[in-house]
């Protein structure tokens, strides 16, 4: 099974490219929301964690936005608790496509995580700012200050962009992505 590791900014259009390949996705953004929702042993971390924020369960993604907003130590918090469970079922993920040729890994702080191994396949999602910016304001949860602490905790674009193997310039256009895709899968 060869891991290809989907790197880009944050409105990039990285989850369209990942399901672009056609192989089996594991999406880190859908898993942490069904651990906000399903997990109560998470839930209960967050609010020991966090108890002036986190008082709900399934947790409301306010609550958290509003820890991540007040406190730059809050974010810290969350992710220790978060990306503990989000590795776990990342493993269960592959266990599971382990016979699968390929497998998508839609994570977006797989490089800050050390999550990537030294053999997976790393393809960097470029687009014009722009355009990012429009999509992340047509996102009906967009938060320019949440979005800003986001951006502080990844490592820089020009730096993820070097270490990958490929990269895809998305101009949003599926004939495009997917023609790239294509000659990339064509090359591993």
């Amino acid at each position: 099974m060869i891991r290809i590791g989907i790197l880009g900014d944050i409105g990039s259009g990285k989850s369209y490219i990942a399901r672009c390949f056609g192989y089996p996705v594991f999406d880190a953004d859908n898993e942490v929301s069904k651990l906000y929702k399903k997990d109560l042993k998470v839930f209960n971390k967050l609010k020991k964690s966090l108890p002036k924020f986190i008082y709900s369960f399934p947790i409301n993604k306010s609550e958290i936005t509003r820890a991540i907003l007040s406190n730059k130590s809050n974010l810290k918090k969350i992710i220790k608790i978060v990306h503990k469970e989000v590795r776990k079922k990342m493993n269960v993920f592959i266990k599971k496509n382990e016979r699968k040729k390929f497998v998508i890994l839609d994570i977006p702080l797989l490089l800050e995580n050390k999550i990537n191994n030294k053999k997976d396949v790393l393809v960097f999602v470029e687009s014009k700012k722009v355009e990012i910016l429009k999509r992340l304001k047509r996102r009906n949860n967009f938060n320019k200050k949440l979005y800003k602490k986001f951006k502080n905790i990844q490592l820089s674009l020009s730096y993820k962009k070097k270490k990958c193997n490929y990269v895809i310039k998305n101009d949003f256009n599926s004939k495009s992505a997917k023609r790239a895709i294509i000659n990339i899968l064509k090359e591993i």
